[in-house]
């Protein structure tokens, strides 16, 4: 008698071993059609599976959160077999599920996307068919057998050092794979190729080139319209293709990983730290700067040298090794140890916008998103331990306040001590408490990520969610029991002996270039007006109308507006369309009745038009806006 606990804690029992279609059956044939797998004693493992003894059994459906990544690996197994049964001379590598698809790396003629109709022709027959999917165990022996004019796959059969090799097969084709699987091919209902590129074997360029073809799969149609239509709105915002549109930034050659920022790129730029000096000297932090390159031995301090070096950019000037900074922090502790301080001085709460520099490989770079060189809003607080829980709660709030501010909403975690870290466990447990008493004080709900901090100190991690709803790492709130002790940093306690203060790490922009490019495509490029590249543009009528235009725009100018004025002799309508197109938040037109009434006529980016704005009424109500950072633009409802 095999006895099978469920979930809910009832139990089943069979008087033979039973496969987990058999538990499916024995509760409904609804659930055993949308059964995916199972998991056995807290291990995912196929469908088909014998339970040989007494067992807890998880039945996993297509609405069960780990159902679309066993769909999608045996989705990248469809694939292989329809590109083997077109290209019969392939050879197969390897095919892992990714985030949102598959992808598989072939060793094949270069094949293009125009390929992709074929291939997926062929994989609907085999979804179609519904062919069972059957895992089989092999001995090492013959799994070097059945793929002896199979380089690849010997290769990783060869590195097992499993004495028996699981294979899966579906009607005529076999892969070597771990698992599991869906039962048939048919749970592979909507799928589509993607993209191909080339990708060498083991990412080792002395190996063959292979070709990687990508795709993804949902469980139904709609949900895969649903996500192309959002790649296609995701393409629209790409933050490279705005930004060259719009004239923000640009990269070049000469710098690779590292943005050129134009005029109009710098308004915004200026903006976003205008914003943040205010927010933080609101919320008490002075602001300091630190040299950008410093000797080894600082580097060696810190333990950079040792353990970031091959990330850094490293010069010799005088016989001495000098290194560019990767990171802000060493600077900021030879700031706080420059002088003595008392516990009444603390907590100190020190910003700094620093320019460092990571030499990240070129395969990885991407626009604004992963650069070389870049600013982060850094800041270190330096506190005493009773300080910690007050510190944390005031940068949750600080986050909350900048963050809302663009309108974006985020989600909140928190990593505790991981299992290779520095400090005392005293110390771990003054940090963790301090930031968990913080995050249930703020009262916002967070996810615990057990054994996920920093190696010096617990963190909390602040994931902010744009337009299209992505998620961002951008903040985050790091305390750090390692530097303070490398740099013999102290402070004098109330029994006037040394002490070492704790100190948090925290940015809230995170890389401001990064977030830069967030905001792009968080907005699409339509810019709230606050931070609009051009926030007003002047479209005269006529060319004897512009001299009076230029005027408006210097009083708007003089008003600290950023103001354009197009004198170009092009129509009006065509004037009003590319403003449009340049993401203008608001376009005046300016004609012989605005001249005689001293009035303007605005047009906003949604369509509305007002006619006869008196010209001091429209700054004001203009400069009210920006002032408050509004998202929207409720101007001229009066």
């Amino acid at each position: 008698m095999i006895s099978i606990t469920l979930p809910d804690g009832s139990i089943k029992q069979f008087d033979q071993k039973p496969s987990g279609m058999d538990v499916a059956l024995s509760i409904s044939q609804g659930l055993a059609r949308d059964c995916v797998a199972m998991e056995l004693d807290g291990r995912l493992v196929d469908l088909g599976q014998i339970i040989e003894k007494n067992a807890a059994v998880r039945l996993i459906t297509t609405k069960s959160p780990e159902a679309l990544e066993i769909m999608r690996h045996s989705a990248a197994h469809v694939m292989a077999q329809a590109i083997m049964d077109i290209y019969p001379d392939a050879k197969l590598t390897i095919g892992p599920v990714i985030e949102n698809g598959f992808y598989y790396d072939v060793d094949m003629q270069p094949v293009s996307e125009e390929a992709f109709s074929k291939i997926e022709a062929q994989m609907k027959k085999i979804v179609k068919a519904k062919v069972p999917i059957k895992r089989r165990r092999v001995s090492k022996n013959e799994a070097m057998e059945f793929y002896r004019d199979e380089p690849y796959k010997l290769e990783m059969i060869s590195a097992l050092e499993d004495a028996s090799i699981s294979f899966y097969e579906q009607g005529n084709f076999t892969d070597l794979c771990r698992g599991p699987h869906v039962p048939h091919t048919g749970f592979v209902k909507a799928f589509k190729l993607m993209k191909v590129s080339g990708a060498y074997w083991r990412a080792d360029q002395s190996n063959a080139q292979l070709q990687r073809i990508y795709g993804t799969a949902f469980f139904d149609k709609k949900q895969l319209k649903s996500y192309l239509h959002f790649l296609e709105e995701a393409r629209k915002r790409n933050h490279r293709k705005i930004g060259k549109a719009l004239d923000l930034y640009s990269f070049h050659d000469e710098a690779p990983g590292m943005a050129f920022f134009h005029p109009k790129g710098m308004a915004i730029w200026n903006e976003l730290l205008d914003y943040w000096r205010k927010e933080h000297r609101d919320a008490g932090y002075v602001e300091t700067k630190t040299p950008i390159m410093m000797q080894r031995f600082l580097w060696e301090r810190s333990g950079h040298w040792e353990n970031y070096r091959e990330n850094m950019y490293i010069s010799s000037i005088d016989e001495h090794d000098y290194a560019i900074k990767p990171m802000n922090c060493p600077g900021g502790m030879l700031l706080y140890g420059r002088k003595h301080h008392s516990y009444r001085d603390l907590p100190i709460r020190a910003g700094e916008v620093g320019l460092v520099h990571r030499h990240e490989l070129s395969g990885v770079l991407n626009g604004l998103f992963r650069v070389r060189a870049f600013h982060q809003d850094d800041a270190h607080i330096f506190m005493t331990p009773d300080q910690i829980q007050d510190e944390i709660l005031g940068v949750l709030k600080l986050v909350e306040r900048i963050y809302g501010t663009f309108g974006l909403g985020f989600s909140l975690e928190l990593s505790t001590r991981p299992e290779k870290s520095i400090g005392t466990d005293e110390q771990w447990e003054i940090a963790t408490q301090g930031l968990e008493s913080a995050l249930k004080q703020y009262g916002k709900d967070y996810k615990l990520n057990e054994g996920d901090g920093a190696f010096y100190g617990p963190k909390i991690d602040a994931h902010i969610k744009d337009a299209l709803g992505r998620t961002w790492q951008c903040g985050t709130v790091q305390l750090d029991m390692a530097l303070p002790e490398r740099f013999d940093l102290s402070y004098i306690g109330q029994n006037n002996e040394k002490h070492r203060p704790i100190m948090i790490h925290r940015v809230i922009y995170g890389s401001i270039e990064r977030f830069f490019g967030i905001l792009v495509e968080h907005f699409a490029g339509k810019f709230p007006l606050w931070l609009a590249p051009v926030q007003v543009g002047i479209l005269p009528i006529n060319d004897e109308l512009a001299p009076l235009a230029q005027n408006l725009a210097q009083d708007l100018q003089r008003a600290g507006l950023r103001t354009e004025t197009d004198h170009r002799s092009e129509s009006l309508n065509k004037k009003v369309r590319e403003a449009q197109l340049n993401k203008i938040p608001l376009i005046l037109t300016y004609g012989n009745k605005e001249k005689e009434s001293g009035t303007v006529s605005v047009r906003t980016l949604d369509g509305n038009v007002k006619h006869g704005i008196p010209v001091p009424d429209f700054i004001k109500e203009v400069q009210a806006n920006i002032k408050e950072r509004k998202l929207e633009m409720d101007l001229f409802s009066r």
